[in-house]
């Protein structure tokens, strides 16, 4: 990949060692209130423990990461596409905080954990990322390249933006009306949404900014099928069910972010009335 600058909105939280838990109400509440909102965020404890900053020398020392520079590109880039697709559509795009962090960090939403992989937080409207991750992603989920951390990464703006569109908002209401199966159908909608949103910003920027290198798409494309839901519950559990599906199979998440690839178009994404999955 090609790319420009770094973006400004992180907030680089790695290494900080996290105090003792603040439990009781108010982290209950913060889960219902995430919950409400239909933030999928399985994993969250009910409360935010307290950070304890790093050292100097130790900021320091985590400054040339070469995968948080990389991370800080790929936002920075999604920040320049999203603003041009929201003002060629007469609106202002609000860029989102992004927040890395190792093991474990606060969040409005409740508690992240590393072993969540990364996450959007509607209520503060913030990207969580341990780079951590994307070792997984390489070694686990057999992933790699620089195209395959950023799909992940634009897939998390991607629901940022569908945050700003007020998708996010009546997808939670619908899921609150559903049974648990429509519910999760619902997810994996929200979800594929997602990955072709992270196609139109590939696509977009490759046309603004010629961003893309050989072999660079086939990243991205293994990546959504590494990350499928029947993929994953074939390698934990040793069976499919696709009625607890969240995200999407492996099949359609890869048809979803080669759609957003392919069109560049936000109309293309519209999975919610879309005849088949």
């Amino acid at each position: 990949m090609r790319l420009g600058r770094r973006s400004t909105n992180i907030e680089d939280r790695r290494g900080m060692r996290m105090g003792p838990a603040v439990g009781g109400i108010g982290g209950i509440a913060v889960l219902l209130i995430a919950l409400f909102l239909g933030v999928d965020l399985g994993a969250l404890l009910n409360s935010a423990p307290e950070a304890v900053p790093l050292s100097p020398a130790d900021s320091a020392a985590l400054a040339n990461d070469p995968t948080y520079d990389h991370v800080a590109r790929v936002l920075r880039d999604t920040e320049e596409t999203w603003n041009e697709i929201f003002r060629a559509n007469g609106a202002d795009y609000a860029e989102p905080g992004t927040v890395v962090f190792t093991d474990m960090t606060s969040s409005a939403c409740g508690t992240g954990q590393a072993a969540m992989g990364p996450f959007y937080c509607q209520l503060d409207r913030k990207i969580y990322i341990d780079l951590g991750f994307f070792e997984k992603l390489r070694n686990r989920f057999g992933a790699d390249g620089d195209f395959a951390q950023a799909y992940v990464i634009a897939h998390e703006v991607g629901h940022h933006v569908q945050n700003q569109l007020g998708i996010s908002e009546r997808t939670a209401a619908q899921r609150q009306r559903s049974g648990e199966a429509e519910s999760n159908q619902l997810s994996v909608m929200q979800e594929l949404q997602a990955d072709c949103f992270a196609g139109i910003w590939a696509n977009n920027a490759n046309r603004s900014r010629q961003i893309l290198e050989a072999g660079d798409i086939e990243e991205g494309l293994n990546a959504a099928a590494a990350i499928g839901d029947d993929r994953i519950q074939r390698q934990t559990q040793g069976t499919v069910v696709p009625e607890s599906f969240t995200h999407g199979s492996s099949q359609q998440r890869v048809r979803w972010f080669r759609r957003g690839i392919e069109s560049g178009d936000v109309e293309a994404c519209d999975t919610f009335n879309a005849r088949a999955l």
